[in-house]
């Protein structure tokens, strides 16, 4: 796995550089040497954020979490990715590494296997609009995210509201 380590507001030590690497070397048994890391601790005040995003063979996975200490937060992201992966076992042993699920089989967290169950299905027409106005409408309609075809592009995309009450953008990415 290729990792990527990048400090916002903060220079990071050696220390932790290698503490990142040997916790994230657990991942190793389920994704293979194509697999990129990207670790990104930002200070902000007296907290510290940590946020993991690994991408491997076209899914992602992300953590994140703030803490006093970067160690802390650390050590919550990789539990939290552990439980993602431990949690979708049985979707992902078809993408993944195959052998790399075999100790969940006898130890696991969740057991038994996990449907999606759809309860909704909802249709809408799509205007055209540009960024700014999607995500007013988001607000009007008081939602956490809206879909919307973009006026510049023509795509398809997705605003939502972050944690930190800033906004994001989703578009697709042709690979």
């Amino acid at each position: 796995m290729n990792i990527t380590i990048t400090g916002r507001k903060v220079t990071l030590k050696d220390s932790f550089k290698q503490r990142v690497e040997k916790k994230l070397s657990k991942f190793d048994k389920f994704f293979d040497e194509d697999a990129q890391a990207n670790v990104t601790v930002t200070l902000e005040k007296n907290r510290q954020t940590v946020e993991v995003t690994v991408k491997s063979a076209g899914m992602y996975f992300r953590a994140e979490d703030t803490a006093y200490m970067m160690e802390d937060a650390l050590d919550k992201v990789v539990d939290s990715l552990m439980r993602q992966i431990r949690k979708n076992k049985t979707k992902l042993e078809k993408r993944l590494r195959d052998s790399a699920f075999d100790e969940f089989a006898v130890d696991s967290v969740v057991d038994e296997e996990t449907d999606f169950q759809i309860v909704r299905s909802k249709k809408f027409p799509i205007k055209p609009l540009d960024i700014d106005e999607a995500i007013l409408q988001m607000n009007m309609l008081n939602h956490e995210f809206f879909m919307f075809r973009n006026a510049v592009t023509g795509e398809i995309n997705v605003v939502y509201r972050r944690k930190d009450g800033n906004y994001g953008v989703l578009e697709p990415d042709v690979e």
